[in-house]
């Protein structure tokens, strides 16, 4: 990214006001339970901001680099989506086609009801692509205690069978009732590991492979991909925090117990889950991803105008705004991630999208898009101020919020 470096002056930034960022993230190391943090901020495409505190291994004594390789978790999501619009591009698929003209074992998956008693999905407004990516496509997750299907889902090993392939999971998830009826709710769940499926449906092609062709080549995201091969896992940054969320049999009342009984530690156990050695196997929507900060800066660059460093058009900037737009009915807000309401903010294909700044409780431009992933990675895009700022660090679940720390130390820095 060196070919973007610039004074921060020089684009709107105050560097001095800049410097505060490291020394914040380093009490949150000192403090003893998160190992160590990479920054990177980027404005009007040149880079004023990279840093690295803490350590990559604090056992073994490794400082955090600006290479080390983290584990993304749900910031897979919005690649994957930015990927299955690249087909949606090309008339491979509509957004409002249902998700069974193309994987067909969606056609005969039934609503659970409260009753208990099954009901088939209704005929006009079934299961559709736009669903997938924007989390209202009857899916939960397995952590998740709210709909009795999550049990389903924990029975399935639909989260932590690492050796499922895709196609597999996929086939077991349309075998499981629906939480409820596509397009009535948001509710977080695999929907975008189906749309990870369908990538591979369309395009007749492994989704690892399309992803690279499409996307991490062309923007030379060289550090990313579904596993980390062996002569680069010196560069893997090590787990903290609570117990693995996707671990057999969790829940998300069990990790809020182990945050109450301040149960943190180190997690190599997350290899399990989330293996580095079986890329042709794990691959996943929701999750999967190893990347870096420099890596994932890039992808957030491009998601302001489409295209990659050398001026290619990776997608057309009409599909990033109905990407990055709320597709939300006022009937389905506030969304609501495990219980927690997120008032002022309204989701798109992949990734939340802040309506009423107002609401949020943090610093923010109306039209701002980004997601995070469990192990507390983070990022964010700002079309309207041209900001685009990604921090990773490796802390699973975690109950405090350094990402809305750096989102203020980012955004205070903004001078002109």
């Amino acid at each position: 990214m060196t070919e973007f470096d610039a004074a921060p002056e020089d684009v709107g930034m105050n560097a001095e006001r800049l410097e505060r960022i490291a020394p914040v993230l380093q009490r949150y190391v000192d403090a003893g339970n998160y190992g160590g943090f990479n920054t990177m901020v980027m404005r009007r495409g040149r880079l004023v901001h990279a840093a690295h505190v803490g350590w990559q291994d604090r056992e073994a004594g490794t400082p955090m680099a600006a290479d080390s390789i983290f584990r993304i978790y749900s910031m897979t999501k919005p690649i994957v989506c930015t990927a299955l619009m690249t087909l949606f591009e090309e008339g491979r698929c509509q957004l409002v086609d249902p998700v069974a003209k193309f994987i067909p074992a969606f056609a005969t998956t039934k609503v659970l009801q409260a009753d208990g008693s099954l009901e088939p999905q209704h005929m006009l407004r079934p299961m559709q692509v736009r669903d997938l990516m924007s989390h209202t496509c009857g899916l939960t997750y397995d952590f998740f205690e709210d709909y009795p299907i999550g049990g389903h889902y924990r029975e399935a090993r639909l989260m932590n069978d690492a050796s499922r392939p895709l196609d597999k999971l996929v086939d077991d998830l349309a075998r499981i009732p629906l939480a409820f009826h596509p397009g009535t709710k948001w509710h977080y769940g695999l929907g975008i590991d189906v749309a990870a499926q369908l990538i591979q449906v369309l395009a007749d092609q492994p989704l690892g492979d399309f992803l690279r062709e499409r996307l991490f080549q062309p923007l030379g995201m060289d550090d990313t991909g579904f596993g980390v091969a062996p002569a680069e896992r010196h560069r893997l940054a090590a787990m903290y925090g609570h117990p693995d969320l996707i671990g057999p049999n969790a829940t998300f009342g069990q990790i809020f117990q182990s945050f109450l009984a301040k149960d943190v530690g180190r997690r190599d156990a997350v290899g399990e889950t989330y293996p580095c050695d079986k890329p042709e196997v794990f691959q996943r929507g929701g999750l999967g991803l190893f990347s870096t900060a420099s890596d994932y800066l890039a992808f957030a660059r491009m998601l302001l105008d489409g295209r990659a460093p050398d001026g290619r058009r990776i997608i057309g900037r009409k599909t990033l705004e109905v990407m990055h737009t709320n597709h939300m009915a006022p009937a389905l807000l506030p969304i609501t991630l495990g219980g927690v309401p997120m008032p002022g903010w309204g989701f798109g294909l992949g990734s939340r999208v802040a309506m009423d700044v107002g609401q949020l409780g943090v610093s923010a431009s109306a039209g701002e898009f980004g997601w995070a992933g469990a192990a507390k990675t983070y990022y964010w895009v700002d079309p309207r101020e041209e900001l685009v700022a990604v921090l990773m660090t490796q802390f699973m679940i975690g109950f405090d919020y350094p990402e809305n720390d750096f989102r203020s130390l980012v955004y205070q820095a903004i001078d002109d």
